[in-house]
């Protein structure tokens, strides 16, 4: 088997998809803005700007700039932990935890009519896959 020809093919099928609607907007709520609303919706207490910034495997300064755009629209409030004056600790506003909980439901419902077009065995053997690759990516030097 040609494994480079099939990466290949991989890739090109992967460039295209990531231009179209539907997956342009599953991969934005993975990064950026989209991801910060959703780690903190799922953590659900106040949460140190560190914890995103590793579980996103991106800059403080990154994350920093992500949480000034995400408190001057209104989403999130920073505020220093009482327990440790040293730290500070990011929650979702009223108007942050309706637009994750709106956001998540826009991707869940994309990623739900995928897996309907795809037909039962594909979807499943999709899941199965990507859970293989993610299993395998630390060997690859890819997740910690």
């Amino acid at each position: 088997m040609d494994y480079a020809e099939l990466a290949e093919q991989f890739l090109r099928n992967g460039y295209a998809t990531m231009r179209r609607g539907p997956q342009r907007r599953i991969d934005e709520s993975m990064r950026g803005e989209g991801f910060v609303l959703f780690f903190l919706a799922a953590h659900g207490a106040s949460v140190q700007p560190s914890d995103i910034s590793a579980a996103m495997d991106v800059s403080t300064a990154r994350i920093a700039a992500a949480l000034n755009s995400l408190e001057n629209k209104g989403l999130i409030t920073r505020s220093i932990d009482k327990d440790d004056r040293r730290r500070i600790l990011v929650d979702l506003t009223p108007q942050g935890k309706q637009l994750a909980e709106q956001r998540h439901q826009e991707v869940l419902q994309h990623t739900t009519r995928m897996f309907e077009l795809l037909g039962e065995h594909d979807a499943t053997q999709f899941v199965r896959i990507w859970r293989k690759l993610m299993e395998i990516a630390p060997q690859m030097g890819c997740i910690a």
